[in-house]
């Protein structure tokens, strides 16, 4: 199967082609279930609502609703509204979780319980934005996507972006700083 694009990728799975309906899956499943991880910070969590973001695609296929050339931004912000939804339903406040990391060769404790007071700080950080700025930062920074590509998956204009995400960067920078980190 050559590469095609989103627009035909959905068209074919439209027809509800099993090979389209693959396609889609293993090219978007990996990212949204590391977008979710980041959201959630739990790997059964993300799992369960990757999968729940590939059945509502399936479910709004032959509908109006159904994505007709931005397939990636679609998923992304079904996904980032499950997880919304999931976090409403659990009673928490959006956390964005970094990565933990091991000790690693020639680094000594005292170093490591730095990194891991910094990640925690940072965490308290990104919970004090927005929802829309914690979203700006996970997709810029913990995604590595593209400002257009940010763009598509919120749906905003590239100056929106760019002016939520420079927002964002300023409001943790004096979150961080009041702190004396």
């Amino acid at each position: 199967m050559t590469t095609l694009d989103d627009t035909q990728l959905l068209e074919r799975a439209r027809k509800y082609e099993v090979r389209a309906l693959a396609e889609i899956y293993d090219r978007y499943a990996e990212p949204i279930y590391r977008y979710l991880y980041r959201i959630v910070g739990d790997a059964a969590q993300a799992e369960d609502l990757t999968s729940e973001v590939f059945c509502k695609l399936l479910n709004v296929l032959e509908t109006p609703r159904s994505p007709n050339d931005k397939l990636q931004g679609w998923l992304y912000r079904v996904a980032h509204n499950l997880a919304m939804d999931w976090f409403r339903e659990q009673g928490k406040a959006a956390i964005l979780e970094l990565d933990e990391t091991f000790l690693s060769e020639g680094e000594l404790p005292h170093q490591e319980v730095e990194k891991r007071e910094m990640r925690q700080r940072l965490r308290e950080a990104l919970r004090k934005l927005t929802p829309a700025q914690q979203k700006v930062i996970l997709l810029r920074y913990g995604e590595g996507f593209k400002v257009a590509q940010v763009c598509e998956v919120m749906g905003k204009s590239e100056g929106a972006v760019k002016i939520l995400q420079h927002r964002a960067v300023n409001r943790l920078r004096k979150l961080l700083e009041s702190e004396g980190v």
